[in-house]
């Protein structure tokens, strides 16, 4: 019996942990085949070259795309994805997949799915319906409308779906994929991470064992021309607490550059000796990283998911997350010094969490293989309602 042939596309850092899980069920499995697809910030070394991981780990990568068009700006994110549209296609055209996955909400993910629905391929999207900021919401949804089958991360997601018109048969709430990393892994042990510090990244060597901030700020398409001024406000409270801290770069959007010159600024002009910097952490050692921290700061959506898993404090700061189910580890406040100051004492005084099982119990990625080996495709779709 012929395989189906399943593609993964991975263009981040975060897709990686996302999709590791469900890459090895399907490498497991007699009844499907797995494709993978190196793109985007993937494959750039100013994003900490995640492809890295994926030759430890010994993937065999079918493909390699350049879609990135440079300047972190608005006109490059938009010629990025239409780059990416030709460029994957192209690449859908020789692979010739069963199954294209789409992973959340970024834009190049648009471009994934744009090239593969008008190709006649179906699509799985996961984590689609929920709400967030940033041009991610819309994007979110737009993938939703083009997709074929959907992997929603709770059932609150799943039910806003089916609300969007999509067919309750193919809406199946299976949970984060990328909580499935965490369950497997040993979440105690730092000394990978410590000694990671000697090797990569700039800063001291921070003592993991003594109460840390992990912190994590990505830029917000939608405030693309307030990004500098946002930042600024987080590296201020950073400052004031001269605490322990584990600082991961801004990801591949639009607005990345000028959240990065305020890291740079910050690092080059006060030389902190209580900050070490990454570009990037493969999920072995972020998982632990995160697990230990005493609070997550910034707005990346780890906060959300897999810090109410693992109970930890979060202070999520502005927009980029709004809308978006959170559990009671999560504070929210606005770009603003004395307010995040205030949050992260109010946080670290608290201490951990109970775990949430808000965004799945970890054995999301057996449930999407199982269902993309039995479930029959029809390409053309039609709202339910």
């Amino acid at each position: 019996m012929k395989k189906r042939k399943i593609c993964v596309i991975l263009t981040t850092r975060g897709n990686y942990a996302k999709m590791k899980g469900v890459m090895n069920e399907i490498n497991r499995s007699d009844d499907l085949e797995l494709q993978l697809i190196l793109a985007g910030g993937a494959i750039l070394d100013r994003y900490g070259l995640a492809g890295e991981s994926l030759v430890r780990d010994r993937y065999h990568v079918d493909r390699v795309i350049h879609f990135v068009v440079e300047g972190e700006n608005l006109v490059a994110m938009a010629k990025s994805a239409g780059l990416g549209v030709i460029e994957f296609s192209s690449a859908f055209e020789n692979l010739k997949p069963d199954v294209v996955i789409v992973i959340a909400d970024r834009f190049e993910c648009l471009a994934i799915a744009m090239a593969a629905v008008y190709m006649n391929i179906p699509i799985a999207h996961v984590e689609g319906g929920e709400i967030s900021g940033s041009v991610d919401e819309s994007v979110r949804h737009s993938i939703s409308k083009l997709s074929h089958l959907h992997f929603p991360a709770n059932q609150e997601a799943a039910d806003r779906l089916i609300r969007m018109g999509e067919d309750p048969a193919r809406v199946f709430s299976v949970g984060c994929t990328s909580l499935d990393v965490l369950a497997e892994n040993n979440l105690n042990n730092l000394q990978p991470v410590i000694d990671l510090q000697g090797k990569s990244g700039v800063g001291p060597v921070i003592d993991l064992h003594k109460e840390y901030l992990l912190v994590i700020q990505h830029p917000v398409t939608t405030e693309y021309d307030d990004n500098l001024k946002h930042i600024t406000q987080t590296i201020e409270a950073i400052r004031e607490l001269k605490m322990n801290t584990i600082w991961i770069w801004p990801n591949i959007d639009a607005g990345s550059d000028s959240v990065s010159k305020g890291i740079r600024v910050f690092r080059e002009k006060y030389q902190p000796d209580y900050v070490h910097f990454f570009k990037s952490l493969p999920i072995e050692y972020y998982a632990p990283l995160l697990n230990n921290a005493a609070c997550l700061v910034g707005n990346s959506s780890s906060g959300i998911r897999e810090s109410a898993f693992l109970g930890v404090p979060t202070v999520n700061i502005g927009t980029r997350q709004s809308g978006r189910q959170r559990g009671r580890n999560v504070v929210d406040v606005d770009y603003d010094k004395d307010e995040i100051v205030a949050a992260i004492k109010r946080q670290l005084a608290h201490g951990h969490y109970k775990p949430d099982l808000l965004y799945g119990d970890g054995k999301s990625c057996s449930k999407i293989v199982d269902i993309l080996k039995k479930i029959e495709f029809k390409i053309q779709k039609q709202i339910s309602y």
